[in-house]
């Protein structure tokens, strides 16, 4: 595969399957207003998920559009990075997923913004404006909970601590890509110390860290949302409304 490919579609996975797990709180969530917010924050994920897919595609050059690539791949076939794969858990759990995720895409799509790929650049103009909104809303969130009550600190304490060691991955090399992640790494700690300080919590060492969701190497978790997000389009393939 193409290295221009390969990054889109690693770019556009995590869209997607950020976007399905975000809309699992629907109806969930802990207040009426935090519902819609993270169904609207899923939404402009999926957004993203579409144009990244749809250029993906074109890229490839196999006739495959966003519509084959999200719901006719297996998970192995998927280039996500584990992170937003992993399981909702509890609400602390979900913003500590959301702010390390949008801390690295907000750096990411900026740079993109720049890059010299026109189509990129342009999708990455547009999303990095809603990266900014979430990197916001997840923020409010761990500062709220991590400066709380006790009870709120030790749980978002701990969902920081489950959720860092997948950070690492977001930031490995991507050959042929017009921005290397590596070089967001700085960033991306500048942005999470802040907010983690505010919120009187710790930043975990680092140490053990997961990797492989860009080489198709999943979680099991990827499976059972697949078999989920797929099943009406597999079961009526090429269905119109």
């Amino acid at each position: 595969m193409n290295g221009p490919f390969e990054f889109t579609l690693g770019l556009g996975d995590d869209a997607l399957i950020a976007a399905q797990r975000l809309a699992e709180w629907t109806t969930r969530a802990p207040e009426m207003e935090e519902d819609i917010a993270l169904a609207n924050i899923a939404l402009d994920q999926l957004g993203a998920a579409r144009l990244l897919l749809t250029y993906a595609g074109e890229l490839e050059g196999a006739g495959r559009d966003e519509d084959a690539l999200a719901y006719l791949r297996d998970d192995r076939q998927f280039r996500n990075c584990l992170l937003v794969e992993l399981p909702n858990g509890d609400f602390a759990v979900t913003m500590a997923k959301l702010l390390f995720l949008s801390a690295y895409q907000l750096p990411l799509y900026t740079a993109l913004a720049e890059c010299a790929d026109e189509r990129l650049a342009a999708i990455a103009s547009k999303t990095r404006k809603e990266s900014a909104y979430h990197l916001d809303h997840a923020s409010l969130w761990v500062k709220r909970l991590g400066d709380g009550t006790e009870e709120s600190h030790r749980r978002m304490q701990a969902a920081v601590d489950q959720v860092w060691p997948y950070v690492a991955e977001l930031f490995a090399a991507a050959p042929g890509a017009p921005v290397d992640p590596a070089t967001l790494r700085a960033k991306f700690d500048t942005i999470v110390a802040a907010v983690l300080t505010e919120a009187t919590l710790t930043r975990p060492e680092t140490g053990w860290a997961p990797a492989g969701g860009r080489d198709g190497v999943h979680t099991e978790h990827l499976s059972y949302l697949l078999a989920e997000m797929q099943v009406l389009h597999r079961a009526h393939p090429g269905a119109k409304w």
